[in-house]
């Protein structure tokens, strides 16, 4: 079965790939999920944090001011606090190339377009054969509005594009007022992959130690529904490829994604919780429920189920609202 799929100007012999998550920072499990199918590996991303603090400890060693800097540092984490330094970041990045044939997607989480971005170059030149900016922030600011927030992540892309020539992606939240149109702003910047969603994780409260209690869930099939809406959407209306992340943890649940729109499926909970062999059980799923299904080719599912034509999107996805909401009946 011809499984075959286009994600960034990369020909990959699939769509299914390792997202970002600690399963690259050991070579032998990278190793492992070439082994698996893997068609591209997406390390763990690099904060903006991480450059901050050793742009102000490398100024700290120079300088030595009389004045500390010590509360400027108070916000950042403390190094210990990351796995992989920059440079470390780095030499990762060239390890994992020696190590394996298929592309090696860099991670970059920002959240302002300051000088942090000439790093992705440095990414570039290590070896990394294209690069992904994970948008994280969370406005606090009442000063702050929509518009500005959506304008700073285009600029971002935008500078990153103007440095590299490798292919490069944005990992959006879900979270915007018109995601339909900050999709289309990055595409008008060239941007070569959209990818549905980041996960902002929620605190919880110690009411007894009345302290801030951070955990990890993993995701589970049913964080994928929300990635199908914005997927059909999307899919056909924009020019940059569509990648999809959260709740693809079966072959069901990519060929949905694969039907909406996607042409990348990236796994990481079902990698974490059951091994990089989960991407190969999926894969041969998918492959033969197509077989199944008499489709010749996965490209011929690709965008099945898309809203492309669809002359009204949101008139379909009002009334499939209302649907619902008038459909239920006490049991």
């Amino acid at each position: 079965m011809d499984l075959s799929t286009t994600y960034m100007n990369f020909e990959l012999p699939h769509p299914f790939m390792a997202g970002s998550s600690p399963l690259a920072d050991s070579l032998d499990t990278v190793r492992r999920l070439e082994d698996a199918g893997a068609s591209a590996i997406v390390l763990r991303s690099l904060f903006e944090e991480q450059l901050i603090r050793e742009g102000l400890a490398t100024y700290d060693s120079l300088e030595k001011p009389a004045e500390s800097y010590a509360e400027a540092l108070s916000y950042l984490p403390s190094n210990d606090a990351f796995v992989l330094g920059p440079d470390e970041y780095l030499e990762q990045i060239r390890k994992i190339k020696e190590s394996v044939s298929v592309p090696v997607i860099a991670s970059l989480n920002g959240a302002t377009p300051g000088g942090w971005l000439a790093y992705a170059e440095q990414m570039q030149s290590a070896g990394a054969d294209a690069l992904e900016l994970n948008v994280y922030f969370l406005a606090t600011d009442s000063e702050l509005t929509g518009e500005k927030l959506v304008q700073r992540t285009v600029d971002m892309v935008a500078a990153v594009k103007q440095k590299v020539s490798v292919p490069v992606a944005v990992k959006l939240s879900p979270y915007y007022t018109s995601l339909a149109n900050v999709a289309k702003r990055l595409d008008e910047v060239d941007v070569d992959g959209i990818i549905l969603f980041n996960r902002f994780y929620q605190p919880d409260i110690d009411v007894e130690e009345l302290e801030v209690e951070s955990s990890l869930n993993l995701s589970a099939s049913g964080a994928l529904l929300l990635r199908l809406r914005w997927l059909a959407i999307l899919s056909g209306r924009v020019r940059a490829s569509l990648g999809v992340t959260g709740g693809v943890h079966t072959g069901l649940d990519a060929i949905k994604a694969i039907m909406c729109g996607a042409h990348a499926v990236q796994m990481v909970s079902a990698l974490l919780m059951h091994g990089p062999a989960q991407l190969a059980g999926v894969r041969e799923e998918v492959a033969q429920w197509l077989e199944e299904h008499e489709y010749a080719s996965l490209r011929q599912m690709q965008g099945s189920m898309s809203l492309l034509k669809c002359p009204d999107p949101s008139a379909f996805e009002r009334a499939n609202y209302m649907h619902i909401l008038q459909s239920w009946r006490p049991s």
